[in-house]
């Protein structure tokens, strides 16, 4: 099991950027497939991005794309969301999971959640 705990959430305007962490302990972080996901107010929860063990390749949701940027550091057991030219339909809760096997944008399919941060995106 894994323990995960999301940092970096709060308020900003529209257009603004935020950079999400993520700090994994409790089993090698490299050998997890690590994502981002969200939760909307009234929304089901919602893939928002992953990124394989060596951070050789990544995926978005399209609602995403080309502003967010996932990374990680096996290092640091550390992942990242790099948030840029937010958008008030951004605003949710984000968690970070993780996974033993391929990446994978269905959340069934990760075993370990964080808490979870906010973030709100004000126009």
């Amino acid at each position: 099991q894994v323990q995960l705990v999301e940092s970096g959430g709060g308020l900003v305007q529209a257009g603004g950027s935020l950079r999400l962490s993520c700090a994994a302990s409790g089993r090698t972080f490299k050998t997890d497939t690590m994502a981002w996901f969200r939760r909307a107010p009234g929304l089901e929860r919602a893939f928002v991005a992953s990124i394989t063990r060596n951070g050789d390749r990544t995926d978005y949701a399209n609602s995403v794309k080309g502003r967010f940027t996932i990374s990680r550091d096996n290092a640091k057991n550390t992942l990242y969301l790099q948030m840029n030219s937010l958008k008030p339909e951004d605003t949710a809760v984000y968690y970070c999971a993780a996974r033993r096997f391929a990446i994978s944008s269905l959340a069934d399919l990760y075993n370990d959640w964080g808490q979870g941060t906010q973030v709100t995106v004000s126009s």
